[in-house]
């Protein structure tokens, strides 16, 4: 068994593989404050709650954008499976040819979405990771790496707005029943979601035209990304599992 952790600015993200197939997907906030043992304790929680035996751990890999937890993370799991995690970083064969200014500032995260796109959709792709912040990456016809756009989350933005003005309230994710917003929730549901569905429609035809190639796929991940891309006036995959899948594609290239 593989496990295979992602550690996000706001959750970090758990999935075992079996045999190639995710067994499970788990979900646990990101505290910076907390230590390995408390990490710990509840991934064996959660491992014996799917009644897993840690006896049978093979690898396990980590992909961090959170370096403060990085290690304590990697402790946990280290104490957990028995078995030293592969870290994405440096050094890491991925397989994956980064055409950015400094390979290694791009994100562990984007890096393995960018593996996931690369071995499950046809290319040229477009990525877009939507968590705390939201991410689109370019890949081209070769798999290449050419580069990303990044933009506060929705979640952050909205967080902004409500409490930037004190007669904004927070609201729920839905669209309004019309763009036009007739009162202050439906005007901010209007802004927030279906101004981010715009905003994500006019960036992926700007980044196709700056790459000079057809997109063929264009795929989501994260958590906010289902309840935006419905709203979104072109077609895109969701996939819930796109990084931890590149994940496990990372450890056996380097296994």
């Amino acid at each position: 068994m593989l496990l295979a952790v992602d550690i996000g600015n706001t959750n970090i993200t758990i999935g075992l593989y079996k045999n190639d197939e995710l067994i499970f997907v788990s979900r646990l906030a990101t505290e910076r404050r907390r230590m390995p043992d408390q990490y710990a304790a509840e991934l064996s929680s959660i491992l014996t709650l799917h009644s897993i035996n840690t006896t049978q751990f093979e690898g396990a890999i980590i992909s961090s954008v959170v370096p403060e937890l990085t290690v304590t993370i990697k402790n946990a799991v280290e104490f957990i499976t028995k078995q030293t995690p592969l870290i994405i970083g440096p050094g890491v064969k991925t397989g994956l040819n980064i055409r950015i200014d400094n390979p290694a500032q791009l994100g562990a995260d984007l890096v393995a979405g960018a593996v996931g796109a690369i071995s499950k959709y046809e290319l040229p792709c477009l990525v877009l990771d939507m968590g705390t912040a939201t991410k689109i990456s370019v890949i081209d016809s070769k798999g290449d790496y050419k580069g990303c756009t990044i933009s506060a989350g929705v979640r952050i933005s909205l967080d902004a707005l409500s409490s930037g003005a004190s007669q904004l309230s927070a609201i729920s994710l839905d669209a309004p029943p019309s763009p036009i917003g007739t009162n202050t929730v439906t005007s901010m549901q209007s802004g927030t979601v279906l101004g981010s569905a715009a905003m994500i429609e006019g960036l992926c035809k700007r980044l196709e035209n700056a790459l000079g190639e057809k997109v063929k796929t264009v795929v989501a991940t994260g958590g906010i990304a289902a309840d935006i891309i419905r709203y979104c006036d072109m077609d895109i995959t969701y996939d819930a599992d796109l990084i931890l899948d590149g994940l496990k594609f990372i450890y056996k290239k380097n296994k």
